[in-house]
């Protein structure tokens, strides 16, 4: 790969299709990442319109509603009736982890397209469920990994493929955050493993480093060691407050990964060869920033304004091509499950203090 070439194209579109066509969404749980980040994305889009808000409260699903040109404010029990539903093509779903299967079924059952947030459900076991129940309904089903259509990450598995660091030996990545600053809550829904899953860290933030990894290197996990503790009171709940764990991806490539919902911010990913590195830091919360080194050869692509909204447009818009086009999706339900028995075998492995095979 010619690397002036790939800066030069660096916010490329190589996955569209088409130019044609809208997809009306429903948008399912209305908390701030929905009302902040996916709704101001949508907007941006080329190929998608918010017409549905679903929420606990008609009340507030009316006032987003009409705080944002929806034409329905609807409640959960109604979306399970079916209202609204010649409004809409396709459902986004945010609610807490637990949640996504009962409401995933609905929309399999109307006949609605899908983009659910990762992860896919609480427990591998549901997650199965979700993607047999679209299955069964023959309706499109995404995962809603934002890094795969995130401009610095297509270009990192482009120069991968390209051979630009060589034989990939080893990589690296963390996903950290303070989440009691962000959201100062010891009840959220975060902490709490009837409605997050297996812990928090892994689940929420982990989860970033192992799909991306998977993505660019094109490699799956076989198996894993994992080692957890939760010592602060606000996480007992929860056994990983601070998780760290190895992957043997596929050809004997090792993929360390540390993970806290209780540490200062800081993403990255990075990936070593043999001839060359390739580092994304910062990684998953907007504004990614690709590093490239290869013997005397430095640079550093910066999108400023790819912003975490706009890294949101891109995955609708892949989305919306996608069920316009009737082409594959590639974050399917199938590719998700993946990361759901690594993610089951990473808690498994930290409380038996064993490798776990996947």
């Amino acid at each position: 790969m010619d690397l002036g070439a790939g800066i030069e194209g660096f916010l490329k579109r190589d996955w569209q299709t088409t130019d044609e066509g809208t997809v009306r969404f429903a948008l399912i749980g209305l908390g701030w990442w929905t009302v902040d980040v996916a709704i101001p994305a949508i907007e941006d889009t080329d190929h998608c319109e918010t017409t549905v808000l679903v929420s606990s409260s008609t009340e507030k699903a009316e006032d987003v509603a009409s705080k944002h040109g929806a034409d329905h404010g609807i409640s959960y029990d109604a979306f399970h009736d079916g209202a609204a539903s010649d409004a809409y093509d396709a459902v986004y779903i945010a609610t807490p982890n637990a949640y996504h299967l009962e409401y995933a079924g609905t929309a399999a059952d109307l006949g609605k397209a899908v983009l659910c947030e990762k992860p896919l459900e609480a427990t591998a076991e549901r997650a199965e469920r979700l993607v047999e129940s679209a299955e069964d309904a023959d309706i499109p089903l995404m995962t809603a990994y934002r890094m795969q259509t995130e401009p610095a990450v297509r270009r990192a598995k482009e120069l991968v493929e390209a051979g630009f660091i060589g034989e990939p030996v080893q990589a690296y990545g963390n996903n950290t955050q303070p989440l009691l600053e962000m959201i100062p809550d010891p009840d959220q829904w975060r902490l709490d493993p009837e409605l997050s899953g297996y812990g928090t860290s892994v689940m929420d933030l982990g989860i970033y480093p192992i799909n991306t990894a998977r993505f660019i290197l094109d490699r799956d996990p076989v198996s894993v060691t994992a080692q957890m503790s939760s010592p602060s009171e606000e996480f007992a709940d929860v056994p990983d407050e601070f998780a760290s764990f190895t992957l043997d991806l596929e050809g004997d490539l090792p993929l360390l990964c540390t993970t806290s919902q209780n540490a200062q911010t800081d993403t990255q990913l990075k990936l070593i060869g043999t001839e060359g590195q390739i580092e994304l830091a910062p990684a998953f919360h907007g504004e990614a920033t690709l590093h490239l080194s290869k013997g005397e050869i430095r640079a550093e692509i910066d999108a400023v304004d790819f912003t975490e909204t706009e890294e949101m447009r891109e995955e609708f818009d892949y989305f919306a091509d996608r069920v316009l086009s009737d082409e594959e999706i590639v974050p399917d339900g199938r590719h998700a499950l993946t990361d759901m028995y690594t993610i089951q075998a990473i808690h498994e492995s930290a409380e038996n203090d064993e490798t776990v095979e996947i």
